[in-house]
């Protein structure tokens, strides 16, 4: 079986401040005519197909008249992530066109949808994103009995004692119950379609932060068994472990300069008789490369740099002193700038600070402050109350979105 693998569309993303819609209508375009040039037998993707849990209309149409073309080519598998709202995606799934399967429902993770090809059963199993603190009570074991019992008998999953509150508690839940399932099917292969951070991937600066206790990863064990597991929510394209069996295929756009060096792709999988998996990447348009330069501003004018004139570019200005209209000038030379910053070479000493990016963890920098305000490092006590603040305002964050 063929499978093309995708995920982390981010309809409605813009990138400094540039809209993408054209660039990922572009790459719809792209992956339609994929399926059909490559023979492809399913498509799945594998979370975060929006940008934001409300999602603006031309990104919903865009996605509409994505998965209309799809399925009238092949059955498509779908699974949210953590930008888009599971009640929103999922919503009317079972109306939907046969060949669409959108798997957004916590609690029927473990049923499957099955596709033949010439060798027997494929069994993909859809897991939409699983934040922790929504879904421990859930998928805590004995709470899918007690939902079957009727609430008479703690039909909500009361009365269980809820999973650890970790990524690695509840995905570990979720495969124990596919595994479950898949043991009661003879002679069939299985992929998981997930939307996770997997321990040993590396991640981007341009990924949503999800830790919960501090801890954002999950185990590659946690999916032993699985045939293939076609993740999400990691925006470079890699493998994970030494197995081949677990991949991200990234996002098809670059949606930071820290995924400069990444080449865009999708994820043909080949999945063989016996549930061995063979993988090939193919590049995604790239609509305008990115690019950054650095040096005093009279060279950057210059035409040295006249091979990234055309490209979305960063610019770092290092004349000791701030130029006179810096970004004006810059702007001119390079048409499509997106950010110009001043950071100056030979320049009088100044205090030396640590640099705050979007990878660094936010508690660090809570904890650096309490140093710099009090003189002496934060208590365990003080350190639990700023972990609580910081969890607190991602999920305020994240339902705003």
């Amino acid at each position: 079986m063929r499978i093309l693998h995708t995920s982390d569309w981010h309809l409605g993303r813009t990138l400094h401040g540039v809209d993408l819609h054209e660039h990922q209508a572009a790459f719809v375009d792209h992956l339609v005519g994929l399926v059909t040039d490559r023979a492809v037998d399913v498509v799945v993707i594998a979370g975060d197909v929006y940008d934001r849990a409300v999602p603006a209309v031309p990104s919903v149409r865009l996605l509409g008249d994505a998965l209309r073309r799809l399925t009238a080519l092949v059955p498509v598998v779908l699974t949210p992530g953590n930008h888009d709202s599971p009640v929103r995606l999922g919503f009317a799934a079972d109306l939907m066109r046969g060949g669409l399967h959108i798997r957004a429902d916590v609690g029927a993770l473990a049923e499957p949808v099955l596709i033949d090809d010439e060798h027997g059963p494929v069994a993909f199993y859809g897991v939409p994103y699983l934040d922790p603190d929504a879904v421990r009570h859930t998928l805590a074991p004995g709470a899918a009995a007690a939902a079957g019992a009727g609430a008479g008998a703690g039909g909500d999953g009361e009365g269980s004692p809820p999973l650890a509150r970790s990524h690695e508690a509840v995905m570990g839940a979720a495969l124990d119950r596919i595994r479950a399932d898949l043991a009661s099917r003879t002679d069939t292969r299985s992929v998981v379609v997930a939307h996770a951070f997997v321990s040993g991937a590396a991640p981007s600066d341009s990924e949503r932060d999800i830790r919960v206790g501090g801890v954002d990863q999950v185990p590659t064990t946690v999916f032993d068994g699985i045939d293939y597991v076609a993740l999400g929510h990691l925006h470079g394209a890699q493998r994970v472990g030494s197995s081949g069996r677990l991949r991200y295929s990234g996002s098809p756009l670059a949606f930071s300069f820290g995924e400069l060096a990444h080449v865009k792709s999708t994820t043909i999988v080949e999945l063989a008789a016996d549930g061995g998996v063979t993988t090939e990447t193919v590049p995604t348009p790239v609509p305008r490369r990115l690019a950054e330069v650095t040096g005093p501003l009279d060279e950057l004018l210059g035409p040295d740099h006249d091979d990234v004139a055309d490209a979305w570019l960063r610019v770092f200005v290092t004349d000791p002193v701030h130029p006179d209209q810096m970004y004006v000038r810059v702007r001119a030379r390079f048409p499509h700038v997106l950010a110009v910053h001043h950071t100056p070479i030979g320049a009088a000493a100044a205090p030396r600070l640590t640099p705050v990016t979007a990878q660094t963890d936010p508690l660090e920098v809570a904890s650096d402050f309490v140093v710099f305000a009090s003189g002496g490092e934060a208590t365990a006590d003080e350190l639990a109350v700023l972990a609580a603040a910081y969890e607190a305002a991602r999920a305020a964050d994240e339902t705003n979105d």
